[in-house]
């Protein structure tokens, strides 16, 4: 996908957050992240924003903390997360395509890097939104285009769990197939061993569990927002993600 995608859905899906948590109201329970309420949702996401822009706005090099947002709430939490939002979005949009600063994943750029990142970081949140007001998550992952959906998938297995910090382990290496099922070479094979995950994609060799079916809720699934959907072979392997593939 082009950068120019990411920030047309960036800039899409922050709005449908904002609304769907003006709806909800602050107090609501977001059902997906058990202990917080619609007003963690807006403080955690507006805080992220303002330090993503930071790295590209001011070219920083090094990497710096996400500053505690301010105590506000009602109407003017809701502000903030617009204000925040709309300035992340158009920083990415003007910025000069080979800005230099800091990042934590590969990319072709560090733009590039960080317009997929914050569209997938606002798409999965804007889901934790829509269920605090109660809407059907299966129904909502309707709303992500296949090739988003995978390209989130992509980022996660190939990019979150291959760091050091992925929890997902395993003493006995297995191997878990991951496969979207409505979108052409969209399969991969994570290698679970004491070590980080390794994956590639392809469907080469056997797997010891495969995950499958349409991109849009395999994404929501291996971000523990959705029932994992259809699960092949040694199950224990599809729960031993649901319990360690956390990401903070």
């Amino acid at each position: 996908m082009e950068t120019s995608e990411f920030l047309e859905i960036l800039d899409r899906e922050g709005r449908a957050l904002a609304d769907a948590a003006a709806e909800a109201g602050p107090d609501a329970k977001v059902v997906t992240c058990p202990g917080w309420q619609v007003r963690d949702l807006l403080r955690h996401t507006g805080a992220v924003h303002r330090w993503a822009t930071s790295f590209v706005a001011d070219g920083h090099a090094a990497f710096r903390p996400i500053e505690e947002p301010p105590e506000l709430d009602d109407d003017a939490l809701r502000d903030w997360f617009r204000a925040g939002h709309r300035r992340l979005v158009d920083t990415l949009s003007t910025a000069p395509p080979d800005v230099r600063c800091w990042h934590f994943l590969p990319g072709p750029t560090p733009l590039a890097f960080w317009a997929r990142r914050q569209a997938h970081e606002t798409a999965v949140h804007r889901v934790d939104a829509e269920s605090a007001r109660g809407r059907d998550l299966e129904e909502v992952a309707r709303e992500f285009t296949a090739a988003f959906a995978a390209d989130g998938v992509d980022e996660l297995l190939r990019g979150f769990h291959a760091r050091d910090r992925s929890r997902v382990r395993s003493e006995v290496p297995r191997t878990l197939r991951v496969r979207a099922t409505d979108t052409a070479d969209a399969v991969w094979s994570v290698r679970v061993s004491s070590e980080p995950p390794m994956t590639r994609r392809d469907a080469d060799g056997p797997a010891d569990c495969e995950v499958s079916g349409p991109a849009a809720p395999l994404y929501l699934s291996l971000w523990n927002r959705l029932p994992l959907p259809a699960v092949t072979g040694d199950a224990a392997l599809a729960t031993l993600w649901r319990e360690t593939s956390g990401v903070s």
